[in-house]
């Protein structure tokens, strides 16, 4: 399995289940007005975590070479079978008072290559409900918001990771160059985790028997 990160909230997922079972997943694209480029992206599942500009571009992602269908569109909650994989999405709120100021959003979690993934998307709680951390269960990779003013602060983030407590944890959602979208820096992350310096790859490759259970692991990944 390949994790590729985008820019923003958006990822691209890709495994590989035996010779004919090659499966893209794409998760919040964004649009231009974000100032960030769009990536060229085919997928043959597209998740939506809430209707914001910069994760609901659904128009950019194109079919996977050779198929006559369109991805598979997930919006909100349930639970849903694609190629072998299950996918399971979570109500959640976008701020910390029940969504009054900004709505909901839809945590994912991922099961592919017997590789369990979440996706926090824009998730405002301070903490997670003990119903949500029951149906996010046991995760090996956990992509969360780091950025603050419209999600989860680093300070704040630091609390979800210690509730889910997952093998891998990648940022996102944190100021970059060129984005219109004002967000604290992923310094600021790394100093509340005690990190001085870690130095980003472009892509996760990982497979279920190499992910250790004993520590976790901050992965920095490049748009």
């Amino acid at each position: 399995m390949q994790i590729i990160w985008k820019g923003q909230s958006c990822f691209q997922i890709l495994s590989s289940q035996g010779k004919n079972n090659h499966v893209s997943i794409v998760i919040d694209p964004f649009d231009e007005t974000t100032g960030l480029r769009i990536p060229k992206l085919e997928a043959d599942i597209v998740l939506v975590t809430h209707q914001h500009h910069d994760h609901n571009n659904i128009k950019a992602v194109s079919p996977v070479a050779g198929s006559a269908e369109p991805p598979f569109l997930i919006q909100g909650p349930g639970e849903y079978e694609i190629k072998e994989v299950f996918v399971q999405g979570i109500p959640a709120f976008h701020d910390s008072v029940g969504g009054k100021e900004k709505g909901t959003n839809t945590i994912y979690t991922i099961e592919a290559e017997d590789v369990r993934i979440c996706h926090l998307g824009d998730l405002g709680q301070k903490e997670l409900t003990a119903e949500q951390i029951e149906k996010i269960g046991e995760i090996d990779v956990l992509m969360i918001p780091v950025g603050g003013v419209y999600t989860i602060s680093a300070k704040e983030a630091v609390k979800i990771m210690s509730q889910i407590e997952p093998n891998i944890i990648i940022p996102m959602h944190y100021q970059l160059p060129k984005l219109k979208i004002k967000l604290e820096g992923l310094d600021r992350f790394l100093k509340t985790m005690g990190i001085k310096k870690l130095e980003p790859i472009s892509k996760l490759s990982i497979k279920k028997k190499d992910i250790s259970a004993e520590e976790a692991k901050i992965v920095i990944l490049t748009p």
